[in-house]
């Protein structure tokens, strides 16, 4: 090898090892680290740390909206961390300059100021359907044959009846009187249907049964369901609310209820089936006060059932609203749960957040939970049925809700991002001021 070429190895090396050096340095990791993006609530604070022993130009390209603290002159010095400011909601970008050469550019989004107020309280629900819900298939004795006149025209369950003879169906009170009817005349029922997102028509000739001397379709319907959860937040301003955490699916189709109204009561833990690996545990609960209705139900979506609250129901830990933390500023570590395992009583108990899974489009498993409060762990086992829609706070911030348990670790389970039952409850975190002003 001659010289020219080991000199070449040797530049070749030491530029590698100072790459190495570099790009494995604290300073090169917390450069490379810096957010793109970030979005901040207005009367709330963000730090950046750089710690790089050098003296930079910051610039904002709107003021108003962010400012950086501690810039004199525009100068910075980045060997501490900068604080950013927010002003009024928008959008502005601030951009770092070493020796006048731009070096990082963030894009930072202000949100306007929203304030919850977290649930935790058991509530009972009251829920009815779009039209009637096909639950099961039956067969009518008439005529000596026995027959399904749904079955045989393709209603299949999971299917909801919104139309019978161009009629609208609130209820079932309505289908008997309409089905015998028709019977009675001699004519086809003409159905419309609801199967998933799409609608159908279809014609049927009901059956008589003669033990009754009535006409029917060999269907089992229903039109209404109940049970109990928990409630998530109540926003003060436009009296929004979300509850539960998860959609409400039908007991004997496994289907999403499509909702047609109904409504929040108050509800009482009696008792706790607690949590053994493989059987999850469960809250039994009776409705209180089922005349004072709390609530509208108008949406069941995979984040829980959303509506609007004329009053909050009783035992809240607290009616000051809090902030609300947004997906990215969720982070592994202690948090807590507000929930009830006795009566009405809302409690705080102790959990941890063991996996944030960042999430661009909604999803109801964001957070990972594990139950480390010990009260709680010999009540309940951990996180049983009924408990869903507990809050999670951390850092005094609400952050996301309690969905689903772990079947063969009751200690464990997951939790959603709040924003996505903010979204679903009709609030627009980016757009909230804008609503106002319009509502006023």
């Amino acid at each position: 090898m001659n010289t020219r070429n080991k000199q070449k190895m040797i530049i070749g090396c030491f530029v590698l090892v100072l790459a190495l050096f570099t790009f494995s340095s604290a300073p090169f990791q917390q450069f490379a680290s810096f957010p793109e993006k970030i979005r901040m609530f207005q009367g709330s604070l963000t730090e950046l740390s750089l710690t790089m022993p050098v003296t930079a130009t910051v610039e904002t390209s709107d003021p108003d909206v962010v400012h950086v603290a501690a810039a004199v002159d525009q100068q910075v010095d980045l060997r501490h961390p900068l604080t950013i400011q927010p002003g009024h909601p928008g959008d502005a970008k601030v951009m770092l300059k070493v020796a006048n050469i731009p070096v990082k550019t963030v894009d930072v989004e202000v949100l306007p100021d929203l304030k919850v107020i977290p649930g935790g309280q058991s509530i009972g629900v009251q829920l009815q359907t779009v039209g009637v819900l096909v639950v099961g298939h039956h067969l009518v004795e008439s005529r000596g044959q026995k027959t399904s006149p749904g079955e045989q025209a393709d209603v299949k369950v999971g299917d909801m009846i919104t139309r019978i003879n161009g009629t609208e169906i609130h209820g079932m009170s309505q289908v008997g009187k309409l089905i015998n009817e028709s019977g009675r005349n001699g004519k086809k029922v003409e159905l419309t249907v609801l199967r998933g997102k799409q609608t159908l028509r279809t014609e049927l000739v009901p059956a008589l049964d003669e033990k009754e001397n009535m006409y029917r379709m060999g269907l089992y319907i229903r039109d209404s369901a109940a049970g109990v959860g928990t409630l998530t937040f109540y926003e003060p301003q436009s009296t929004k609310y979300g509850a539960l955490g998860h959609v409400i699916s039908d007991v004997d189709t496994g289907k999403p209820i499509t909702v047609g109204g109904g409504h929040v009561i108050q509800s009482s833990v009696t008792s706790i089936e607690k949590g053994e690996s493989g059987a999850p545990g469960e809250k039994f609960a009776i409705f209180k006060n089922e005349r004072v209705k709390l609530g509208s139900i108008e949406k069941n979506t995979p984040f829980g059932i959303f509506g609007t609250m004329r009053q909050l129901p009783d035992n809240t830990i607290g009616k000051k609203p809090i902030p609300v933390g947004l997906s990215e500023q969720v982070k592994p570590g202690p948090a807590e749960i507000y929930t009830v395992v006795d009566g009405q009583k809302v409690e705080k108990f102790k959990i941890e957040i063991v996996n944030v899974i960042p999430q661009k489009y909604p999803s109801t498993k964001g957070l990972i939970l594990k139950v480390t409060d010990p009260v709680l762990l010999k009540k309940t086992g951990g996180i049983v049925q009924g408990m869903s829609g507990s809050p999670i706070i951390q850092d005094g911030k609400l952050v996301g809700a309690v969905t689903h348990v772990f079947v063969n670790d009751p200690t464990s389970g997951y939790g959603t991002y709040i924003e996505w039952m903010l979204q679903d409850a009709g609030i627009d975190i980016r757009n909230r001021a804008e609503q106002q002003s319009r509502a006023s």
